[in-house]
């Protein structure tokens, strides 16, 4: 290991080869520029969805709204995480990145992948939104760049086990592994199961797109379709919950209070998290009453038992370092004195409450059988998953980039006073975004409609005069929540090029 290229990070104290470096840093790159578009298209449609602007015309409307999805849901969130799969595998472990000719393929896969599906939506040849659903059919092309993406993906996921494995052969790391890393490991195994399920499900629609296969069953795709499409949602759990572990760590010094408990939360993760993507399916004819009241109590509930854990023991991790640290007078004063100026961890602790409350538990009640008849095709699902993908992963994946830049990019943070505020901007919009939505689909707002005036229609419909207000609620925290993106992007890559070089 000493013929490698390695250096000391002057405040983690983290041992960094110079591959894993480069790798997590152009992960992290191109991450930051998948949510800059990402976010520009959440913009775009809010603004659409908002009845008092009503912003962009019908074609527009559904090619943004399918481009906002990809990269936004899709090649933002696994950018970072492949961004993480080095960082854990190679950087915590103090060991090398063994194979970095595997995660240059990797990432350019993903890249090529991405940047063909952004083209072929663009020029209206793929309006087929995130779920691409049979019997819409796209340009071939657009099916190639997603399992281009995909395979990267894979492949990049694939690069943690070999890490580990080899550096486990090597002496890198004597007992078990790091929680962070372990918590990684659960994602990547998450990961690799999901990305299955969509080569599963995208070839066999590429053949069909070019006419080479008479039909795809429209029933079958979405049941694979969702072992990818929700289950890559559970990658984006386990890697949320490691990053709060590490963050908890590195900011405070928390240690888990018992690390065998939060190590069976992630068990069971791997177990359980992924049967929940069946509930995007309780309104379909295919499966049995019986099999969908199991899964969404029984099975679901394991998957449910394991947050609940991490619940827990994150913020009790937090609070025996920080009565460690001498803040003991009472019961809160070490809520009190947390380093609440640090976005570091005031990212991670906005991100543990929004998920918990706006995706958590709307997501144990939207899951059960009888109350998804009644949500499922409604605006209160949209609301759901911004109070998961976005509330939840975004926010922990903006306040761990905060310890990344001068951990990896070796630069300090400018505009260290609006960094302070971007992860409460950001999470008071997402907030108001994912609660307007909920309740404007409490009284039956459909999801993804571009005009729910339904003007021109031949037949009518006038919702009750309190959406307004919700649509409108909505469209404020669009705003709040876009102003909070721009101000992380500023900063991400104002710091990246101009921030003081760490010695």
């Amino acid at each position: 290991m000493a013929n490698f290229d390695f250096r000391t990070c002057s405040i983690s104290g983290l041992k960094i080869d110079k591959a894993s470096e480069n790798l997590v840093r152009w992960n992290l790159i191109a991450a930051f520029a998948t949510l800059a578009v990402g976010g520009l298209f959440a913009l775009l449609v809010a603004l659409t969805r908002w009845p008092s602007v009503h912003l962009l015309p019908l074609e527009f409307y559904y090619r943004f709204l399918t481009l906002h999805g990809i990269d936004a849901l899709l090649a933002w969130i696994i950018f970072f995480e492949i961004a993480l799969v080095h960082f854990t595998s190679a950087v915590l472990l103090g060991t090398r990145s063994y194979v970095p000719w595997l995660g240059w393929l990797a990432f350019a896969l993903m890249l090529i992948g991405g940047g063909v599906i952004n083209v072929i939506v663009l020029l209206g040849k793929a309006d087929v939104m995130f779920t691409s659903y049979v019997p819409l059919k796209a340009d071939p092309i657009y099916y190639l760049g997603v399992i281009l993406f995909a395979v990267g993906a894979l492949l990049g996921f694939i690069i943690f086990f070999i890490n580990v494995i080899l550096s486990k052969r090597d002496g890198g790391y004597k007992r078990s592994l790091p929680l962070g890393v372990f918590g990684l490991g659960a994602a990547s195994i998450i990961a690799v199961l999901t990305l299955l399920h969509g080569a599963g499900i995208f070839v066999p629609t590429l053949l069909w797109s070019m006419n080479l296969i008479p039909n795809v069953d429209p029933s079958a795709y979405r049941l694979v379709f969702w072992g990818l499409g929700h289950s890559s949602q559970q990658i984006n759990v386990c890697a949320m919950v490691s990053v709060w572990y590490m963050t908890s760590a590195f900011v405070v010094g928390g240690k888990p209070v018992n690390e065998k408990l939060s190590r069976t939360a992630f068990v069971l993760y791997i177990l359980f998290i992924n049967i929940a993507s069946e509930h995007h399916l309780l309104v379909d004819p295919v499966l049995s009453t019986w099999h969908k009241i199991v899964n969404t109590s029984y099975m679901m509930h394991l998957a449910v038992l394991a947050s609940m854990i991490h619940a827990f023991a994150i913020p009790a991790s937090m609070e025996v370092a920080l009565r460690e640290q001498g803040y003991t007078r009472g019961l809160f004063e070490w809520v009190k004195k947390a380093p609440w100026s640090n976005p570091a961890f005031s990212g991670i602790a906005i991100s543990i409450l929004l998920f918990g409350f706006l995706g958590g538990i709307t997501g144990v009640i939207f899951g059960t059988e009888q109350f998804n008849i009644i949500r499922h095709n409604t605006w209160a699902i949209t609301g759901h998953f911004h109070g998961t993908v976005v509330a939840g992963t975004t926010i922990a994946f903006m306040g761990f980039t905060y310890l990344l830049i001068p951990y990896i990019f070796k630069r300090e943070l400018i505009w260290k006073g609006f960094a302070t505020i971007q992860p409460y901007l950001y999470g008071v919009g997402v907030a108001i975004l994912s609660i307007g939505m909920m309740s404007a689909g409490a009284f039956g707002i459909p999801r993804r409609h571009y005009d729910v005036t339904f003007s021109g229609a031949p037949f009518s419909f006038t919702f009750d005069p309190a959406v307004d207000m919700f649509m409108s609620m909505m469209g404020v925290g669009a705003v709040l929540a876009v102003l909070g993106g721009v101000l992380y992007i500023l900063i991400a890559f104002g710091s990246v090029i101009f921030g003081k070089e760490v010695q």
